[in-house]
């Protein structure tokens, strides 16, 4: 194996980059071996482009302070009537864990982005509502995410929706909606 000084710089720009498609590989040898090879291929490549849309728009947000999920939640606060809702119904909405919940509140509130206040009528619950700061941060984010085409630029319109449309049974099928 070859240490980076070692590297021409022909090698050195496409470092990280196989010569080949490890998840084609991968499926020629699970067909060796066990069934349903066309799921798992189409498995392990839709968590492949979950990671990497995930890694490109949280790189995107960075300098914003923000990360993707926290985004989600601003995105949720400002459809909403009045800017907030009770911090269980985000992770209904958002169909995340409470835990995670209280964590991404906690940090879009140390960052003054959105508020945590007493419910008016349920002294149990608590809201958690966007800030002005948090909405203009939110606009800002938005431009950066819809520039960049929600890291999906390689694909066409026709082919998001068609992509969206497959997802749905599975999605259905899971208890998501």
């Amino acid at each position: 194996m070859s240490t980076d000084s070692q590297l021409s710089s022909t090698d050195h720009e496409h470092r990280g980059r196989l010569p080949f498609d490890p998840i084609d590989e991968a499926a020629k040898r699970w067909d060796q071996r066990y069934p349903e090879t066309a799921r798992m291929h189409a498995v392990t490549s839709l968590m492949r482009v979950h990671q990497l849309v995930l890694t490109e728009l949280d790189e995107l947000l960075r300098p914003l302070n923000l990360t993707f999920a926290r985004y989600e939640v601003l995105v949720l606060l400002s459809f909403t009537r009045h800017g907030s809702l009770p911090m269980g119904k985000i992770g209904e909405r958002l169909q995340v864990h409470a835990t995670s919940v209280t964590s991404l509140v906690k940090r879009l509130v140390d960052a003054g982005l959105i508020e945590r206040s007493p419910h008016p009528e349920d002294g149990r619950t608590v809201l958690a509502g966007i800030t002005a700061r948090g909405r203009s941060v939110l606009e800002e984010a938005t431009e950066v995410i819809t520039g960049a085409q929600f890291a999906l630029s390689t694909m066409t319109t026709e082919q998001c929706v068609e992509l969206s449309r497959m997802l749905r049974g599975p999605r259905s099928a899971a208890g998501d909606f």
